[in-house]
């Protein structure tokens, strides 16, 4: 386990346990609040305290890096303007960006459809030693894809007979996401998830406010309009792809999502308490070096 310096921020009053399922648990989309008391007592308060946390991170990663024997891979998944770009971008904000690897799924691409749904995410996961951010992922296929079923049928391009029963494809996904995140955990990538859980009004102003403000009208699609009439079947979905997918070595983390400043602390506690339980440690000296070590000093002193 990496050694501990002192922190300027003390996360343990903050609950971070009650929002985490590991499969012990069960997840409840009714039960998840979208929103809890501040966890600041000010702008400037958030920024010191979200500054400090990620100062830790950031040393913890270069040990990370250093050691080259473990990694590990933050997955986000939530629903439009949920929050996602911003909450990674303050995360890694300070972070030495030699240690980070971040990727963004969009729709799929004609080559990539192709192939199996985990072909274009295994050739992006994370190297040993570093920290993996995924922008969306693989749980499209078991979120989107199970709301849209025509998906699956019209434009995957599978054999007739294998999406006849569409309920037991996902059910056979389902086994698919979790063996695979075994496979990723047997050779040293941790992976964590974060489902961030925004309310539907609260959704439903952020997109008003892209509306109103014209810089951000880029960010702005129809099609998050169209999504928010399949609210119900998309909360159903989270709640079933949570529950059948949460482990131990691949936990999720509900996080309330009303609150982008809460929101971002929230998960920068959970990445940095998540790092904090690894095995990680600056690795020892070459022992070739340490034997030959005045002996390069004197060199040097030339």
């Amino acid at each position: 386990m990496a050694k501990n310096k002192s922190r300027d921020v003390d996360t343990s009053d903050w609950s971070i346990s009650s929002f985490e399922f590991d499969g012990s648990n069960k997840f409840s989309i009714k039960k998840a609040p979208n929103k809890i008391e501040p966890l600041y007592d000010s702008k400037k308060d958030y920024k010191q305290k979200l500054r400090s946390i990620v100062k830790r991170i950031d040393e913890l990663l270069e040990i990370m890096y250093a050691q080259n024997r473990h990694g590990l891979l933050l997955v986000f998944q939530a629903m439009d303007a949920a929050g996602k770009d911003g909450t990674i971008k303050r995360l890694l904000t300070g972070v030495n960006p030699a240690t980070v690897q971040v990727y963004s799924f969009k729709k799929p691409s004609d080559e990539e459809l192709d192939h199996g749904y985990l072909w274009r995410i295994i050739q992006r996961m994370p190297e040993r030693g570093r920290l993996g951010v995924f922008n969306r992922s693989y749980y499209e296929e078991v979120l989107v894809v199970r709301v849209h079923p025509e998906i699956l049928t019209e434009y995957q391009q599978l054999p007739v007979e294998l999406t006849e029963n569409t309920e037991e494809v996902f059910e056979s996904r389902f086994d698919q996401i979790r063996n695979f995140e075994q496979y990723a955990t047997g050779n040293g990538i941790k992976v964590v998830k974060f489902f961030l859980n925004v309310s539907e009004e609260e959704q439903r102003q952020r997109l008003i406010a892209r509306l109103d403000d014209p810089d951000k009208h880029w960010k702005f699609s129809t099609g998050d309009v169209d999504e928010r009439e399949h609210w119900p079947a998309y909360m159903t979905a989270f709640e079933d792809c949570i529950n059948a997918t949460a482990a131990t070595h691949a936990p999720w983390y509900a996080i309330p999502a009303d609150d982008k400043l809460n929101m971002r602390l929230l998960v920068a506690a959970t990445t940095l308490a998540e790092l904090e339980s690894m095995s990680i440690d600056w690795p020892e000296a070459d022992k070739k070096l340490i034997a030959n070590m005045e002996s390069i000093r004197s060199r040097l002193a030339k």
